[in-house]
């Protein structure tokens, strides 16, 4: 099993930044991925960024640019830079981890955090 603690969400007007956290804690399952997903109301989750745990990143197109991810696997954290926030980045962020257990890779979730950007 794998435990996501997210943190770093709030309000910020348009332009401004935000850094979100995500803390990690498992037994014995490996962890091969963590991402960030978002929610906003009425619409379905998608993927805003993920690190492999080779370092391969990816982004969906809205926030390329103006966010970054990156991890410390030492403290299996990772952490999502937001930039030059827009309305349309409002929305539940949630943290991601994959996690391998024999054979099988699952899906682990954080409880999300809220990021309200104002115009």
């Amino acid at each position: 099993q794998v435990q996501l603690v997210e943190s770093g969400g709030g309000t910020v007007q348009a332009g401004g930044s935000l850094r979100l956290s995500c803390a990690a804690s498992s037994d014995s399952t490996s962890i091969t991925a963590m991402g960030w997903y978002r929610q906003a109301p009425g619409k379905q989750r998608e993927l805003v960024a993920s690190i492999t745990q080779n370092g391969r990143l990816y982004y969906v197109d809205s926030v390329k640019g103006r966010f970054a991810i990156s991890g410390d696997n030492a403290k299996n954290m990772v952490y999502l830079q937001m930039n030059s926030l827009k309305p349309e980045d409002t929305a539940v962020y949630y943290c991601n981890a994959v996690g391998k257990i024999g054979p099988h890779e699952y899906n682990f979730w954080g409880q999300g955090t809220q990021v309200t950007v104002s115009s």
